[in-house]
């Protein structure tokens, strides 16, 4: 039985590399790159297998890249339900500047899904038998795919009677939560534009959140804050978490295993306080390594033991 299943509409493979010093109009040599996984839904599934998790990862993939993708999740023991795309499947990369530790990161948007192509991930998810715990939504969502696409996986969550947790922003998010989701994970930036006004403090922080849950659109916000830590908030409790001290070497992933670690936990019955606090010290020890290599567990162990949780 898989317990997780994760949707990724806009996959990637992701580059990374560093350079001494970024120079404009000049040939610059960088340090060998590495190629990794990459898109919400696809590190989310990586992390929670390094957890030991029982995970699925559906996605869309074409081309040379999408095959290279397949094999990469591959060589992490990543089972994954691929559809069949005609467009290539995109990549991004990120050069860190080692005379400043500043690291740049480059997007490239998707090429367009079909609609038989992204009405096959959800076709694919409702497919899933036995039905899955946990259903995470998470990325951006390509040119072609309509800005319910979230919504319309709640719904079939919902249908197979798991929980849906969703990782997106702007409209997307807002059409999901006009459904109903389980938990969302927004930045401060997000949760600002859901809100529609800027949010300055921790109770507005809590009362933003409350405002989404007591309107019946979603049951737990993770608010991730950067260097102010995070903040979890249901409809009974609210739990806030300084940041823990680590030196930062990439951001890329960092949200992606603190999702995924707050999943995984979730899945085998745990707490969502005692989850909360794994998902910190997963995104915390992400932030440590290079590329999208994302955490490993030894390092969770030793954060997880430094986190301080303390209710508002």
């Amino acid at each position: 039985m898989v317990d997780i299943v994760t949707l990724t509409p806009n996959p990637a493979i992701d580059l990374s590399t560093s350079v001494e010093r970024l120079v404009p109009s000049r040939k610059l040599r960088c340090a060998a790159q590495k190629r990794d996984p990459g898109g919400g839904g696809i590190n989310v599934a990586r992390v929670v297998k390094r957890f030991g998790g029982d995970v699925e990862a559906i996605f869309p993939a074409g081309g040379f890249t999408g095959k290279l993708l397949k094999l990469l999740l591959d060589d992490e023991n990543v089972p994954s339900r691929i559809v069949e795309a005609v467009a290539e499947t995109r990549e991004d990369f990120s050069v860190t500047e080692n005379a400043t530790g500043e690291q740049y990161r480059f997007v490239l948007p998707g090429l367009p899904l079909a609609e038989h192509e992204w009405r096959g991930m959800l076709d694919a998810l409702a497919a899933t038998s036995p039905a899955p715990k946990i259903v995470i939504g998470s990325g951006s969502l390509p040119p072609g795919v309509p800005v319910d696409f979230y919504a319309q996986a709640a719904a079939v969550a919902k249908q197979l009677g798991a929980k849906f947790f969703l990782d997106t922003s702007g409209k997307p998010l807002t059409a999901a939560l006009a459904q109903g989701v389980t938990l969302i994970k927004p930045n401060l930036r997000e949760m600002q534009e859901l809100a529609g006004r800027p949010l300055g403090c921790e109770k507005e922080w809590v009362d933003a959140a409350r405002a989404h849950i007591a309107a019946g659109q979603v049951e737990i916000v993770a608010l991730s804050l950067g260097h102010l830590g995070a903040l979890l908030v249901t409809k009974d409790q609210a739990l806030r978490s300084p940041a823990l001290p680590v030196t930062p070497v990439s951001t890329v992933g960092a949200g992606d295993s603190f999702l995924g670690a707050i999943a995984h936990h979730v899945a085998q019955g745990g707490s969502i306080a005692d989850a909360f606090r794994l998902g910190l010290a997963a995104g915390s020890a992400t932030l440590t390594v290079h590329g999208t290599q994302l955490c490993g567990p030894a390092e969770v162990e030793r954060l997880y033991a430094q986190v301080i949780i303390e209710p508002i």
